[in-house]
């Protein structure tokens, strides 16, 4: 896009919202959500659902004393940045934001709008907040995980193929978690007798799948998947793949062995969204993100898809079978 017409774009996007706010009810609060998922990808709209009924626990409904602005981005950085224009414009009581790729625009753009994020990684590292316990600043929420769970992801795939030797680690290298997570993985590699590859995501899907089949063609190989929005966008295509190159993956949320991936270990992000209610409301009623600590999980689910393994020609350990939350058959 041209500089004059981004110029009268976004004049055209301020404008707007002035005429939308004289039509809104007094008294309504204004709340921005803004997803990285498309509006039609299945755990996008559970996590939306999840944060909207989460709301109305606590007495704030849509369209009552509340009007929720949601947004889906799908993956594009240009069209983040242009729904963090917007909603920015629009002046809301609070923004609810998913992900580093998200919350990173938004910092930039305000510092003013309370922000609540869900599934970041590492939000002191990316400098979002000053520290977990006082955020200091105008963001806070819920982080999907701490580092540490990388040697749990690399001790499930060790149990569940004790076989495998090679483990290729499928990272977003742009964002801290991205880095962080593999040098998790890396710590502990040398005493499971593994030897690591990153597989680094780009938006560029041909780029990944090229990487992966690089990878698959060697004997003795596994996959991890880590924590980012471009695996979330990108994982029918990784599940297919790990399946035609005959790799054994983990990955770390179970709507990836819904979609037909081997296992998973990590929280529940759609119990993120419902924990993120929880702030926004104590924001709406006067509460400052500076003073609200970072939450991490309290629960670690363990999800098992028995008919990929069956595919894959593994025989889950009885052990390993035992300690599942879930198996998906």
């Amino acid at each position: 896009m041209r500089r004059r017409e981004f110029i009268v774009a976004l004049g055209s996007a301020a404008a707007w919202p002035v005429a939308a706010r004289g039509q809104q009810p007094e008294g309504m609060r204004r709340i921005g959500v803004l997803h990285t998922t498309a509006s039609d990808d299945p755990e996008g709209k559970a996590r939306n659902a999840a944060f909207v009924q989460g709301l109305a626990q606590f007495g704030w409904t849509d369209g009552g004393n509340v009007r929720i602005e949601t947004r889906w981005a799908a993956g594009d950085a240009e069209r983040i940045r242009r729904i963090v224009a917007e909603l920015v414009t629009l002046a809301p009581d609070v923004i609810v934001a998913t992900g580093s790729p998200t919350v990173g625009p938004l910092l930039q753009a305000t510092r003013t709008v309370p922000i609540v994020f869900v599934y970041v990684a590492d939000p002191v590292g990316a400098g979002f907040v000053d520290s977990l316990a006082r955020p200091g600043g105008n963001a806070t929420g819920f982080t999907n995980f701490e580092y540490g769970i990388g040697a749990k992801w690399l001790e499930l795939l060790k149990q569940m193929v004790p076989g495998v030797t090679r483990i290729g680690v499928i990272r977003d290298p742009g964002i801290t978690g991205g880095i962080g997570q593999f040098g998790a993985i890396q710590s502990v590699a040398p005493s499971f007798g593994v030897e690591l590859t990153p597989i680094n995501e780009r938006d560029d899907a041909g780029e990944v799948e090229r990487a992966i089949a690089a990878f698959g063609r060697g004997s003795g190989g596994g996959l991890i998947v880590t924590g980012s929005a471009l695996a979330n966008l990108q994982r029918n295509l990784i599940i297919r793949l790990a399946a035609r190159y005959k790799l054994p993956a983990v990955y770390l949320a179970r709507y990836f062995v819904a979609d037909g991936g081997l296992m998973s270990y990590g929280p529940d992000p759609v119990d993120g969204f419902r924990r993120a209610a929880s702030y926004v409301d104590r924001i709406l009623k006067g509460e400052k993100p500076a003073d609200l600590p970072v939450q991490a999980p309290t629960k670690n689910e363990l999800v098992i898809n028995l008919k990929t393994a069956k595919a894959l020609g593994l025989q889950i350990p009885p052990t390993l079978f035992a300690s599942a939350d879930e198996v998906i058959e």
